[in-house]
């Protein structure tokens, strides 16, 4: 079974492929997969659609690009709503996979940047691929402040010496240098990505589903109150841009 979301510009950004329990999420704009607003929203309704059929996730991209993150020209045009929405949903879609009843798999096609390296730190096994590729929170490079949610996302799961570098000092890693610092699990040859993802997958349905959530809930419940306080005070009209922490 497959079906396509689309975005306003009725181009097709986000596909789904159902084969067994397993179902394939590809992000696909033709571009870099700006996590744009359109491109939120229909991996959203993927998401939805996996949770509805109970299915494993395989998360990917196109060649040589996972995701550059979150659509600049949105921030550019300076219409907070606009922001916020954005903001919102990227915040609340890697929430869903930080919690996803299913296992998540990431396959990292490429370039995760910025927001496109918050779902690798979410997902339950993430699988890069070799060559010149950049992983990594590149937002004070930019002039962005790191927000609140996205620290909170990176600080679960960053390994503790690679954790002030990469937020702070805006580290970018290699594929294999991203093993080490925590937004990946292994590297492996782009030939071989699909048949690694799938044999991942595979693998994490053999786990008891209903011990899976629990476990994973009990497992990430910190870093997901701290998650929902980020997104409560800080995606606001009040809170943008505010340099207070969460209570």
């Amino acid at each position: 079974m497959r079906a396509l979301w689309q975005g306003d510009d009725m181009s097709d950004l986000v596909s789904y492929e159902l084969d067994g329990r397993i179902a394939k999420i590809t992000m696909d704009d033709g571009k870099v997969n700006a996590l744009s607003i359109p491109m939120l929203k229909a991996l959203h309704g993927a998401f939805d659609q996996a949770e509805r059929e109970e299915a494993i996730v395989i998360l990917g991209g196109r060649e040589r690009f996972f995701s550059a993150g979150f659509d600049l020209r949105t921030f550019a045009a300076g219409e907070q709503d606009q922001v916020l929405e954005m903001l919102g949903l990227g915040a609340t879609l890697c929430e869903r996979v930080l919690s996803f009843p299913s296992p998540v798999v990431v396959a990292c096609s490429g370039h995760a940047v910025a927001a496109g390296a918050f779902l690798p730190l979410s997902a339950d096994v993430r699988i890069g691929v070799e060559g010149p590729y950049q992983l990594g929170l590149n937002e004070v490079r930019i002039g962005l402040t790191v927000p609140w949610f996205a620290i909170e996302i990176a600080r679960q799961r960053l390994h503790p010496a690679h954790f002030d570098r990469a937020v702070i000092s805006a580290s970018m890693y290699a594929p294999e240098e991203a093993v080490s610092a925590g937004f990946l699990d292994r590297v492996v040859p782009a030939t071989e990505l699909r048949a690694e993802s799938l044999q991942a997958a595979v693998a994490v349905s053999e786990l008891n589903a209903t011990a899976h959530k629990e476990t994973k809930l009990r497992a990430r419940g910190g870093a997901l109150r701290a998650l929902r306080a980020a997104i409560e005070t800080e995606l606001t009209p009040a809170g943008l841009g505010s340099a207070q922490a969460p209570a």
